[in-house]
């Protein structure tokens, strides 16, 4: 099981969650991706990204205006 980090800070809706889509085809089934985002629709936008794709969000964070998304590949 492995761990990708994504930088997403700065990028503005929807290119955060085509980033997570991406990054999430390219891992193996219960690897981990650790999405970091600034923009505010990312908190809309991821979980329903991964209600289409079946992914699971394992934990969800804010600090210093950056949204911490932990998402396990299915």
């Amino acid at each position: 099981m492995s761990e990708t980090t994504l930088n997403l800070r700065g990028l503005k809706c929807p290119l955060p969650a085509l980033r997570v889509r991406k990054a999430l085809s390219k891992v193996a089934s219960g690897d981990i991706v650790v999405a970091e985002c600034t923009d505010p629709l990312a908190a809309i936008d991821i979980p329903n990204l991964l209600n289409q794709t079946g992914d699971k969000l394992v934990e969800k964070s804010v600090a210093d205006g950056v949204l911490t998304f932990r998402i396990r590949k299915k």
